[in-house]
């Protein structure tokens, strides 16, 4: 899986620890039944509560609570396949896109996980190749890739938090390719409960990485 999702071994995801989440239901004691993982580089601006309390919000089948990215990078890495399928979703900002999904918040259903015979289907290998060739995927930010590119065929297991839920902070994409589009991703009306405020690690390999604000 590392393979698929990070830029290779020395790199910022190349690290297993961004990874434990895909699998953490198979780690964890089966006594804890939910977790919420955030990102070290979040302010709160709610009582984290309240985010628990989207967990009542899942419908059936959905395994993870996540929001979704709100830059295209998605809309970059899946070049390819939008190439090949001309008004496609994949990759297109919301509402009726699939902009992909980031990880710094997430909310982990583990009782699901392990119930989910399709979830952990995913988990094998060949599974996650073949999805992967499907929609020519290569990318390079660990966990959410994964997420990602699961969710573009199989949207039911994720639960989509609401933009206020991790409003991120990071504009690096709009400086590099994609002004005409950008605002359409970044838009998040309501109050914030969290933001995100990213560590410049959602652009290509080999860029310099910075703070985002």
């Amino acid at each position: 899986m590392q393979k698929l999702f990070s830029a290779g071994a020395g790199t910022y995801y190349g690290d297993p620890l961004f990874f434990l989440s895909v699998a953490l239901h198979r780690l964890l004691p089966r006594e804890i039944s939910r977790i919420i993982q955030v990102d070290l580089d979040v302010e709160y601006r709610a009582n984290i509560r309240e985010l628990f309390d989207e967990f009542d919000n899942f419908p059936e089948g959905a395994v993870i609570g996540i929001a979704r990215e709100m830059q295209p990078v998605y809309r970059h890495i899946f070049w390819q396949y939008r190439k090949e399928h001309p008004g496609t979703k994949v990759g297109d900002p919301p509402p009726d896109g699939l902009p992909g999904f980031n990880s710094g918040v997430l909310l982990l259903d583990l009782e699901a996980m392990r119930r989910s015979e399709l979830y952990n289907g995913l988990l094998e290998a060949g599974a996650v190749r073949r999805l992967a060739d499907k929609f020519h995927f290569r990318g390079h930010l660990g966990d959410q890739d994964f997420f990602t590119l699961v969710g573009m065929e199989h949207p039911r297991l994720f639960y989509t938090l609401d933009c206020t839920w991790n409003r991120q902070l990071c504009t690096w994409w709009r400086d590099h390719g994609y002004s005409d589009v950008f605002d359409h991703y970044f838009q998040c009306n309501g109050h914030v409960k969290i933001y995100h405020r990213e560590l410049q690690h959602t652009h290509p390999p080999g860029v310099a990485q910075r703070w985002c604000c």
